[in-house]
């Protein structure tokens, strides 16, 4: 007997096993479900025409904290409750709220432009006045070191920009001060 001869009716009968595996799936508005009784109670459309397969999506709108970011599992019919905004019912904040928000703003564009300044520092006296020193396996190979400087040269103007903007930035938070 030939080993052919006998793998054939098994593929055959393992597609029949998986075609018979996909239960029936009807469509309830946006949702799907398998289960008979719920998609008669909700008349509900019967899907046909292949298998269907759904991803479910992230909550645009779902509080950062809520029950939903500790990753437990929700049943159908649960629903996140968002926590009300911060401001009155016209969702305006108190000044004394917004004063709090703009200086801690400003703050963190400080640091930030404290950080970028130490880092062109930095940047700036491994440049050498565009001739940096050559580390080791640059001796033997010149194109290494041209990468480097070049990767340095740009991480030179990249961080000149982030300063521009930083500066802009905190500009623009004492102009509205």
């Amino acid at each position: 007997m030939k080993p052919s001869s006998i793998l054939i009716p098994l593929a055959v009968l393992a597609l029949a096993a998986g075609a018979q595996a996909q239960t029936r799936i009807w469509r309830c508005g946006n949702s799907y479900t398998n289960d008979e009784v719920q998609a008669k109670a909700q008349n509900c459309k019967l899907m046909e025409g292949g298998n269907v397969t759904i991803v479910q999506g992230t909550r645009v709108n779902g509080p950062a904290n809520g029950p939903a970011a500790g990753g437990g599992a929700r049943g159908r019919g649960d629903s996140v409750a968002t926590a009300p905004p911060t401001g009155g019912p016209n969702g305006r904040v108190d000044s004394g709220d917004q004063k709090a928000r703009d200086n801690e703003a400003r703050s963190i564009l400080e640091a930030e432009l404290k950080k970028a300044e130490s880092r062109q520092a930095d940047l700036l006296q491994e440049w050498n006045n565009g001739e940096p020193e050559k580390l080791g396996p640059e001796h033997r190979n010149h194109q290494k070191y041209l990468d480097r400087v070049a990767e340095l040269k740009a991480s030179l103007e990249r961080n000149e920009k982030d300063i521009a903007g930083l500066k802009r930035e905190l500009g623009r938070a004492s102009a509205a001060k």
